[in-house]
């Protein structure tokens, strides 16, 4: 029972830290280690796979007739070998293109990255926490940087190649723990003068082709390892609930933030991202 709540926290952690930016890897390592979870269960291939599958539904399923519109555009410009001055066309292949070096980054560095901030089944080094610490708080600087200076006046529909391949760019940088994918992407929206809400959306279309990617190369190494016999059936229970926990816990975070960011601005999460950089040193520093 025990292990069943604390995978329902960690999936709503990860759905409501996917989207806002404030970083899903970095919740999902800082929690188990400020409150000592130790189950093996809560850091296995299954169970990382069964949370991202949720926030790819969450998001797939939000943004559906965005999705819809923009696949029968990239599919028409496919078929007549013309984008002409189709929005929807446009916007269909700036996302494609977005995503290749976050998509690059991820096959590369991610594993490598994720080990050395937390190896499954092994105690969290401090030191790692303190350099995640740091992470943060810059990332949160820069946050407050673009959101103060930037001019928010841009919309999706005026975006160029050279905004898609900045925002792939930073996207890149979700690698490490901390940085948050929403977060830099949503950043570099803002620092390059769009607005908040459709930095956000575009934020939102660009994470989906990632997590699609990388659920799709976990789940193959999951049926990899239930073939060899390393992964059980009993690896596997955990999988339903983060689906379900992540899937309403992403929706309602993509929800809030999409309203919230029409009438407000994104400092609530800077300061959010600064305390919680208090908390981490503070932890483990007395810790040891």
């Amino acid at each position: 029972m025990t292990t069943l709540l604390q995978a329902i926290i960690l999936g709503i952690i990860q759905g409501l830290t996917e989207f806002i930016p404030v970083s899903s890897s970095a919740h999902l390592i800082i929690v188990p280690w400020l409150f000592r979870w130790n189950d093996p269960a809560l850091t296995s291939l299954p169970f990382d796979v069964a949370l991202h599958l949720g926030t790819l539904v969450s998001v797939l399923w939000y943004f559906r007739a965005d999705w819809g519109r923009l696949i029968r555009a990239g599919i028409d410009s496919i078929r007549e070998r013309n984008i002409s001055n189709d929005p929807n066309r446009r916007l269909s292949w700036l996302v494609i293109i977005a995503c290749i070096p976050g998509g690059i980054a991820g096959v590369l560095l991610e594993g490598k990255i994720g080990d050395w901030f937390h190896t499954p089944n092994q105690p969290i080094n401090s030191s790692a926490m303190i350099v995640m610490a740091v992470i943060i708080i810059v990332l949160g600087l820069l946050l407050f940087l673009a959101e103060r200076f930037a001019r928010h006046t841009r919309n999706v529909q005026q975006m160029t190649l050279k905004d898609a391949l900045l925002i792939g760019v930073s996207q890149a940088f979700a690698v490490f723990p901390g940085v948050s994918r929403s977060g830099s992407t949503i950043t570099a929206g803002l620092a390059i003068g769009f607005e908040r809400e459709s930095a956000a959306r575009f934020s939102f279309l660009l994470s989906a082709p990632i997590i699609a990617g990388a659920g799709l190369k976990s789940l193959a190494e999951i049926y990899a390892g239930i073939s060899s016999g390393s992964i059980t059936q009993n690896d596997l229970t955990l999988f339903p609930i983060g689906v379900i926990a992540a899937t309403i816990s992403g929706y309602m975070a993509i929800r809030f933030l999409m309203r919230y960011l029409q009438s407000n601005s994104t400092n609530i999460f800077v300061y959010y991202r600064w305390i919680l950089t208090l908390v981490i040193l503070v932890v483990a520093l007395t810790r040891g």
